[in-house]
C-alpha cells in the first residue's frame, strides 16, 4: 500500500459554526483514519498537521529528512493552525504546526517550538505603482475606509479589491494583532482560506491587496512599511520586507512558526528526530533559503 498524504487549505477557526464544528470532527477523524492506515504500512510513521503557511516549508524538511532516516516517515498535512492544535489535543498528530503565537491559554495546553521566523507580506501586483505604506494606510485599506487606490499617494484610479484570510487562521491573526488592533477587516473583503489562493487572486488582479508569508510571495510585490522616527524632526523610514530587516527586527509584521507538542509530554523518537533536524544548522540553513529567518539568527538580534 502506497503512502496517502491530504492536503488541505483551510487554516480553521478558533470559535467554530456549528457546520464547522461538524466539518472539522468529519476532517480530524479523517486524519485518524489516515494515520492509522500508514501506522499499519510504514514503522515510525509521525504526522506533523496544521498551518498552510508552514506546510510547504514542512514538506520540504520532510521529504530531506525521509530520505536520510528510512526508520521513520513525516506525513505532512495542511488543514490550519487552529486544526494542528486540536490534531495534538486529539492525539492525531504529534506536532501541530501554527503560524501565530499562542495565546495565555494555549501555553497552559501545548508546548511551543519555534523552528524560525516569518515576515508577513502586504502583497500587490507588480504592475501597481504603489511601493509603500504606512499601517495606518494598510489598517485603513483593510477595514474598508480608503476604497479607492486614487486616494492613496502615488495611486491610480481605481477600485481597491481587498483580500483576507478567513476567521481564526493563524496568518489572520497575526494580521489583526499586528496591523488592525482593534479595528475589524471591511466586510467587502474577499475571503480565501490558503496562501495559494491569495497569490492567484493578487496575480490576476493589479487592483486587489491581500497579505501573506513573506517566503511564499514568488512574483508578487511585498509592500515596504512607513514607520515613523521617535524623534517628531526626523524623515520617517521605509523598511523593506526583507529576510535581513525581519532579523534586525525593523520590520515591524515579524511572527513566529511553531511546532507545538503537548505540554509536559516526551515526544515519540521519530518526532523528536525530526524536530532536531529542523533545528539542525542543515535545517535552518534550508529555511532560510526559502525567505525565513533562521532562529539562531533572530536569537543574535534579540
Amino acid at each position: 500500500m502506497g503512502f496517502v498524504k491530504i492536503l488541505l487549505s483551510d487554516e480553521g477557526d478558533r470559535t467554530l459554526r456549528p457546520g464547522k464544528q461538524i466539518a472539522m470532527v468529519l476532517m480530524l477523524c479523517g486524519l485518524a483514519a489516515v494515520a492509522a492506515g500508514c501506522r499499519s504500512t510504514r514503522h515510525g510513521a509521525v504526522s506533523a498537521i496544521g498551518s498552510t503557511s508552514i506546510q510547504p516549508f514542512a514538506e520540504m524538511l520532510a521529504e530531506e529528512f525521509n530520505t536520510l532516516d528510512p526508520n521513520y516517515y513525516i506525513e505532512v498535512q495542511g488543514g490550519g493552525s487552529t486544526a494542528g492544535l486540536q490534531a495534538v489535543a486529539n492525539h492525531i498528530a504529534e506536532i501541530g504546526m501554527c503560524s501565530r503565537a499562542l495565546t495565555a491559554e494555549e501555553t497552559e495546553s501545548y508546548d511551543p517550538i519555534v523552528i524560525a521566523w516569518d515576515g508577513l507580506a502586504v502583497v500587490v501586483h507588480p504592475d501597481n505603482p504603489i511601493n509603500e505604506l504606512s499601517l495606518e494606510q494598510i489598517r485603513q485599506i483593510f477595514s474598508g475606509h480608503l476604497t479607492d487606490w486614487s486616494q492613496l499617494p502615488g495611486g491610480k484610479g481605481g477600485l481597491i479589491h481587498v483580500i483576507t484570510r478567513e476567521e481564526g487562521s493563524g496568518t489572520r491573526e497575526a494580521f489583526q494583532k499586528l496591523v488592525m488592533h482593534d479595528q475589524l477587516i471591511g466586510r467587502k473583503a474577499v475571503t480565501q482560506e490558503s496562501n495559494g489562493a491569495v497569490k492567484e487572486l493578487v496575480w490576476n488582479d493589479p487592483g486587489t491587496i491581500g497579505y501573506m508569508s513573506l517566503g511564499l510571495i514568488d512574483k508578487l510585490k511585498a509592500i515596504s512599511i512607513v514607520v515613523k522616527d521617535k524623534d517628531p524632526n526626523a524623515p520617517p523610514a521605509i523598511i523593506h520586507a526583507t529576510s535581513e530587516n525581519i532579523t534586525s527586527q525593523r520590520y515591524p509584521l515579524r511572527r513566529p512558526f511553531l511546532f507545538v507538542t503537548t505540554k509536559g509530554a516526551a515526544m515519540t523518537p521519530g518526532a523528536k528526530l525530526f524536530v532536531d533536524f529542523v533545528l539542525s544548522p542543515k535545517g535552518q540553513s534550508k529555511l532560510q533559503k526559502q525567505g525565513l529567518v533562521p532562529i539562531r539568527e533572530a536569537r543574535k538580534a534579540d
